[in-house]
């Protein structure tokens, strides 16, 4: 194929520090490609690597002749910062594509933005400062990243134009991605250079009140700036990211930058101070109470014994594996198997041995459920007595939201059936959040017969579920874990202080 020459590279971690290390195993349990395997996974039906990775190659191909240049490209669920050695071994891969490469028209980075290692704490910025040191200053670099992530000065300096999620849910992946192709291809032709101006406010709101279907300061400022760029063709880009604080670093906190034309630098300082003031002035909004585990309980029991109430959901916040947690806290499934409610479907409790327990003893055995036999952090031992009710090996297909036709694995699963409560629990071996029914359509659960349906997840699950339950019905629980919205519970050491709303001394500009 002939055309421009587009390399394509990317690291996809959320690390929340305060969560165990990530492994090469959690990458590539997940996906690990290099070389052409990013061509083919690009152009596939159906593919484990981040949706943006098919959204970019789509746009491309649609755009105009080019030529892939296939680097590297791995995605591993969120958890703690990457062991020793990984991110070097990365960066080393990095380079030796890059070299091996040839001429280079223009890169397309597909990362998070909020990863982190042993080594590195602005991992981000030095993949940046490799591409920049090997491709010089001329070389188109655009990105995108994710509405969680963390974003250094570095990073806009080096980058030409980074481009942040705009939905949370997050379901606009190929949609950003098909904006840095035709971002690319507009830089390519006009030979300029971008200017950017970045905010970074003393703010680190908790991540359930980042909603973007809801009305908050932080929605409302997104809505905005998608208006400012398409109301002035000098604005090549308006991101307004929450930033994830979890990651307790000097660069955590919600981050606002625009991007103009050559010369139009005024215009974007003008349009990212305008949306950082009116996020500022209006803070105090960005706040959320949540559910007791006493309250949601009587809910669920209340739920489960009246036909004509709404359906219920219950987010397993604090411990959604899609921020680092593990997925394994038994604190609200032994309150709701204690109630006795009814019609209760929990999911997806993370414990790898108990998954092999159930497939060892074999659909319709009945087997004494016992997870986290050897407890950690938050995650207690729970006991029941319990019917394997359906086996399965993980892998599936989404059907919603943002795993809408991509490839996922929950490794080997059960549904078991706890006696005396007849409470349906998902179990499976990797840490993944439940964030489509298909992930309990598989274990043959019939979500709509469910009264109460409870995730494992921060937020989602809202755009898989969100034909279960409404709003009003979807109750965030003040549980253990160690993803809490309560950001008073940790001990950040990285996170640059004084920040609202930790510290009320915050104070802006």
């Amino acid at each position: 194929m002939t055309g421009l020459r587009v390399a394509i590279c990317g690291l996809h971690l959320e690390v929340n520090a305060f969560s165990p290390l990530t492994t090469r195993q959690d990458f590539e349990a997940l996906s690990w490609v290099e070389g052409e395997a990013i061509t083919e996974a690009g152009r596939a039906p159906v593919s484990a690597t981040p949706a943006e990775v098919p959204g970019f190659y789509r746009r491309m191909d649609e755009t105009g002749p080019w030529q892939p240049i296939p680097l590297i490209m791995i995605s591993a669920p969120p958890g703690g910062m990457m062991e020793p050695g990984l991110f070097p071994d990365f960066m080393a891969r990095l380079a030796r594509h890059l070299d091996a490469a040839g001429p280079i028209d223009a890169v397309y980075v597909g990362s998070h933005g909020a990863s982190r290692s042993v080594e590195e704490a602005d991992t981000d910025g030095a993949i940046l400062a490799l591409l920049r040191e090997r491709l010089g200053p001329d070389v188109p670099i655009v990105g995108t990243l994710d509405l969680h992530c963390n974003v250094s000065d570095r990073q806009v300096a080096l980058a030409d134009l980074l481009i942040g999620y705009r939905t949370n849910p997050h379901v606009d992946m190929r949609e950003r991605a098909a904006e840095a192709a035709d971002a690319i291809r507009h830089l390519l032709a006009t030979h300029e250079r971008p200017e950017s101006h970045f905010i970074r406010l003393p703010l680190t709101p908790p991540t359930v009140t980042l909603l973007t279907a809801e009305r908050s300061p932080y929605a409302d400022a997104i809505r905005q700036g998608v208006a400012m760029r398409e109301s002035d063709p000098d604005l090549l880009g308006i991101s307004v990211t929450g930033g994830f604080a979890y990651t307790d670093i000097p660069k955590c906190g919600l981050c606002v930058w625009a991007t103009a034309r050559a010369g139009q630098g005024a215009k974007a300082r003008a349009a990212a101070e305008s949306l950082a003031t009116a996020i500022w002035t209006n803070r105090a909004a960005l706040s959320r109470t949540l559910t007791s585990i006493e309250a949601a309980v009587a809910e669920a029991v209340a739920t489960g014994a009246d036909p004509a109430r709404p359906r219920l959901i219950l987010a397993d916040v604090a411990d959604n594996p899609g921020g680092g947690g593990g997925g394994n806290t038994t604190a609200l499934l032994a309150a709701l198997h204690a109630s006795g409610a009814k019609g209760v479907v929990f999911g997806v409790l993370v414990d790898p041995v108990l998954a092999a327990a159930a497939h060892a003893a074999g659909q319709g055995a009945r087997i004494e459920a016992v997870a986290n036999a050897t407890p950690s952090p938050f995650a207690e031992t729970f006991r029941a007595t319990a019917r394997v009710r359906a086996l399965s090996d993980g892998h599936g297909v989404g059907r919603r939201g943002g795993l809408a036709g991509r490839a996922f694995t929950l490794g080997p699963s059960a549904l078991l059936e706890l006696e005396g409560s007849g409470l349906l629990l998902a179990v499976g071996s990797l840490r993944r959040q439940l964030q489509d029914p298909a992930m309990l359509e598989m274990l043959g659960v019939d979500v709509d017969a469910a009264r109460t349906i409870v995730v494992k997840s921060r937020g989602h699950f809202r755009a898989g579920f969100d034909i279960y339950a409404g709003p009003d019905r979807t109750w965030e629980v003040d549980a253990p874990g160690l993803v809490s919205p309560v950001l008073s519970r940790f001990a950040f050491t990285g996170l640059p202080r004084p920040v609202f709303p930790l510290d009320d001394r915050a104070a802006w500009p």
